[in-house]
This record gives structure tokens, C-alpha cells and sequence, in this order.
């Protein structure tokens, strides 16, 4: 175990340092420190050494040469079961630092602020935080490295029981911790930078690409028993979604819960209204919203397709009251998720022990961020997400007929659900119920056909979305004997006008949006 007697402090995230370097002053140990970190902690009445005194080198070039010194590199890289080392070490008056508390420039935070230069993004890369953070870390065996605050408990409290000491177990743990850390730290700048023209003209992706994720759990297997999988999150606690959800109860989720659940909670955040969503296989088979109470939508959207939902997942925009409660546990599911469950609801579904009950944090309201990614052999495609804002009042009428209020309001519920369904795909709809869905198929007259075929409610007077231009006009002459009377498409077919005319025949009203919602 190592005998912590001198540590260097300089910090960025100020919450917390000042107790912990209080504490590590009662254990005897000398803290030398930098800058805003010295200043508060003296503030605070904690004896500080600064790096300058120490070293002998006085802080230069507005403070970006401080700590890039043999008397600190020195104290951090040697062995200390080095003969050679500690010769080295006495030869140059060079004392041993046995612990390191450095967090780094914010530098992602930065470029993430509107207006950001390039200018100043560069001046808040942080390079002696780096340097010493990583001879700490490869000194492991002799110096503790702390990079994360919520670390200081557990170091303090290991101190405690060993009088001052810290396991090379530890050490080891953060250590690795800190190489985490700093590879990230280098792949936000490496991704940033690489946006970069030599003439300052910004790219929408870089040369390279680096992402780093956090394992949340490992899991019992992928989409086949035969499979080894894990889940990784982002680092980003303020997403609403269901890399960041509470489980309350129900069993470990797999591989295809986290698939679908996703889906699920991507469809219902597209609702400004109370919203249900059922999701089975990454397609919603139910959908609906409601002003008359959450549970209303969530009967409305499991009299889609009641056989498919068995085994479904259940989204919510809204806290699961009681009622909707009772509702949800007549069935059977795998997964219910929502912003919250209150405490009569949690009472009912504890007895539906198996289903897993996820709690969404909404409180940023922040959905979705940054790119969508797919993985192929040997390489990495890179999107952004489908997060194109919709307004029904600017697609285009293209018919001899518009469409009624209520066929407007059909088609705007019909458009948010398509979105999320499996290319080819179409929806029939009313204005606040999914009736029938056609997903995944090879052609498009087969899943307007399939719409029909699965709709258990009727379809007359419904209306129809299709996530992509019709090539033919079988597709409208199909809707219209399903007793469709409006469609809602992008357009952009080469045959265009034969779908337009089709439509004036049967007498449908049919609006193109311009924006097409492939997922495949």
C-alpha cells in the first residue's frame, strides 16, 4: 500500500475539493496546488504549497506552463522500489507526489456553446492536466490519480482504516479510470478539430471518429441466447431516454427489451399530447393520444392490435396513474415505461412481478442528441438523427380536394407514427388512433395491403401515411378500397402525377411533405 504524504491538486469541478483537502491535511499530507484550486483552498484555511515554490519555476506564458516540470513529472513517474530512481530522485531534490486530483479543462462543454471560436476552443485544451493524469496513472503501483469527484469518499474513507494508505487495488481501479478519461478527452478534441478546414470553414463530420460509452450492464445474452452482449451508455446523465431510466422492479432487462423500449420512448416523445405507444419487434402495433386521461389512450392503443401487443412494450408520456395501472395489468408485458409511476400505480404492478417498470428522467427535456450510428463489417455509418421538425400547415395540398380539419389532424397523428415504423412502411390512422400497420416490406402496395389486412378496427374513413413517395398508383388505388380519405406522403416520385390523379379519382385528399422517413 502506498503512504500518501504529498498530493497535487488543480481542479476545474470545484464541488467537494475543498472538504477533501481538508481531510487529507489531518492525515499529515503535504498538498501542493495551482491557480483558482490554491486560492480557494487557502480561502477555506488549508495549508497549500504552490507549484511554483516548489518547483522553483515561477508560472508563465498565462499560466499554461506550471506543472510541465521534471521536479513534478519526476515525483510522479519514478519507482519508488527503483534504487536508480530514487538516486535520480535525491540527486535532483526531487520529492515524490503519491497522489494526483486533477480534473481537465471543460473542453466539450465549451465548443458545445453557441459562438464558440476556434480560437477559443484551443485555449481550453488542457495539456499538463492530461500529462500528469497519465504519469500518475502509469505509476499506478505508487500513486494514487483521482479524476471524478464522486471518487473522494471512497479514497477518504480506505484512508481511514489504513492509516493514511491506499491499496495498488485501488490505484489500479483509478488508473484506469484516468486512461478512460483522458481518451475521451482526446476524442472530443480529435472530433472537433476534425470538423476544421485549414481555412476555418466548419465540416459536418470529421476525419476521424471517436466515441467512448460506459458499460451499464452486461447482459445475458444479445438478440440470440448464442450471442454475448452488453449495453454501454452515453455520458450524458441529462438525456431523457432509456440509456439514463430508473428500473423499478421486473427482471434484468436483455438485449431486446433495450432495443425496443428505445423504440418505444423515441415514438411517444414525438406527442405534444397524453400518448400510449406499443412497440413489438421495433414497430408500433398501438398508438394513440387522448385528453381524457392516460388510460384512454392506453385502451385506445391496445385496440390496435390487441394479439400483437402480448408481450409488448408500453411507452408513456405522462406519470402511470391508477386507473392505467389496473388497465396494464390485465396483460401481459415485458416492458412499461414512463416519466414516472405514482404510488398507487407502483402498488398495482408489484404484482406483475416479472415486468420491468422504467422510469424516464425528463426533467431537461432533452430528448434526443447527437448522432445515430450502424454498425457494417469493417467500418461505421454515421447520421444524424431523424429529428426534422414537422408543421402539417406547410405540406403541400396536391389534390383537386384538401383535407378536412379532422383528416389534418389524422394525418399529423399518422405522420409522427409512420416515422417509427420499419421501412416500406404505411399506417392508417384516425386523428388519435393507430388503426393498421404495414412494415418492412419489399414493396409498398404489400404493406399498404398488410395495413389492411392487420387492422382490427375499421378502416373506413381513415387516413393513410407512407414514410416514402408511392412509384405507382396501386398504393392509392388500394387505400382507396380500404375506404381511405387521405394520404400523407413526401413525394418526389417520377410518377407523381399518376398517384395525384389516382387520388382526385377516388376522391382522397392527399398533402406532400418534401421530408421522407426511411428507417431501415
Amino acid at each position: 500500500m502506498s503512504q500518501i504524504k504529498r498530493a497535487l491538486i488543480s481542479v476545474t469541478d470545484k464541488n467537494g475539493i475543498v472538504e477533501f483537502a481538508r481531510k487529507l491535511s489531518s492525515f499529515g499530507v503535504e498538498i501542493l496546488s495551482t491557480g483558482g484550486t490554491a486560492a480557494q483552498l487557502r480561502k477555506s484555511g488549508i495549508t497549500v504549497k504552490d507549484v511554483s515554490e516548489y518547483t522553483g519555476f515561477p508560472e508563465m506564458m498565462d499560466g499554461r506552463l506550471k506543472t510541465l516540470h521534471p521536479k513534478i513529472h519526476g515525483g510522479l513517474l519514478a519507482l519508488r522500489d527503483n534504487p536508480e530512481h530514487v538516486k535520480s530522485m535525491k540527486k535532483q531534490g526531487i520529492e515524490p507526489i503519491d497522489m494526483v486530483v486533477i480534473n481537465l479543462y471543460q473542453f466539450e462543454d465549451t465548443v458545445a456553446k453557441e459562438g464558440c471560436t476556434v480560437e477559443h476552443a484551443i485555449e481550453n485544451i488542457d495539456i499538463g492536466g492530461p500529462t500528469m493524469l497519465r504519469a500518475a496513472a502509469k505509476n499506478y503501483r505508487f500513486v494514487s490519480v483521482i479524476t471524478d469527484p464522486a471518487d473522494y469518499s471512497v479514497i477518504l474513507t480506505e484512508m481511514g482504516k489504513t492509516g493514511g494508505k491506499v491499496s495498488e487495488a485501488t490505484n489500479f481501479r483509478l488508473a484506469v479510470k484516468t486512461f478512460q478519461t483522458t481518451a475521451r478527452y482526446d476524442g472530443a478534441i480529435s472530433n472537433y478539430l476534425g470538423t476544421i478546414s485549414p481555412e476555418g470553414t466548419k465540416k459536418e463530420f470529421p476525419d476521424t471518429f471517436t466515441a467512448q460509452y460506459t458499460m451499464a450492464q452486461s447482459l445475458r445474452y444479445g438478440e440470440n441466447p448464442h450471442q454475448k452482449a452488453a449495453f454501454y451508455r452515453e455520458n450524458d446523465a441529462s438525456l431523457a431516454a432509456i440509456s439514463n431510466a430508473k428500473q423499478l422492479q421486473g427482471k434484468e432487462l436483455s438485449y431486446n427489451n433495450i432495443m425496443d423500449s428505445d423504440a418505444a420512448w423515441l415514438a411517444v416523445s414525438d406527442f405534444a399530447l397524453p400518448a400510449a405507444v406499443i412497440i413489438k419487434h421495433a414497430n408500433p402495433c398501438g398508438a394513440a393520444t387522448s385528453n381524457s386521461g392516460l388510460v384512454d389512450a392506453y385502451e385506445k392503443a391496445l385496440a390496435t392490435d390487441p394479439v400483437s401487443a402480448f408481450g409488448g412494450i408500453v411507452a408513456f408520456n405522462r406519470p402511470v396513474d391508477k386507473k392505467t395501472a389496473e388497465e396494464l395489468a390485465k396483460i401481459f408485458l415485458e416492458v412499461i415505461l414512463a416519466p414516472s409511476f405514482d404510488v398507487a400505480a407502483r402498488s398495482i404492478l408489484e404484482s406483475k412481478k416479472n415486468v420491468r417498470l422504467l422510469e424516464i428522467p425528463t426533467t431537461s427535456g432533452k430528448y434526443v442528441s447527437g448522432y445515430d450510428f450502424r454498425r457494417v463489417v469493417g467500418g461505421l455509418l454515421v447520421q444524424e438523427r431523424d429529428t426534422v421538425p414537422f408543421d402539417i400547415r406547410q405540406a403541400k395540398v396536391v389534390t383537386k380536394r384538401k383535407p378536412t380539419d379532422e383528416e389534418d389532424q389524422a394525418l399529423d397523428f399518422a405522420w409522427r407514427v409512420v416515422k417509427h415504423v420499419k421501412s416500406n412502411a404505411i399506417v392508417y390512422a384516425t386523428k388519435d388512433q393507430l388503426v393498421g400497420v404495414g412494415a418492412g416490406q419489399t414493396s409498398r402496395v404489400d404493406s399498404v395491403k398488410i395495413a389492411k389486412m392487420k387492422a382490427v378496427l375499421p378502416t373506413k374513413g381513415c387516413v393513410l401515411a407512407s414514410d416514402a413517395f408511392f412509384p405507382f398508383r396501386d398504393g392509392i388505388d388500394m387505400a382507396a378500397e380500404a375506404g381511405i380519405t387521405a394520404i400523407i406522403q413526401p413525394g418526389g416520385s417520377v410518377r407523381d402525377e399518376e398517384a395525384i390523379q389516382a387520388a382526385d379519382q377516388h376522391g382522397i385528399a392527399m398533402i406532400f411533405t418534401g421530408v421522407r422517413h426511411f428507417k431501415h
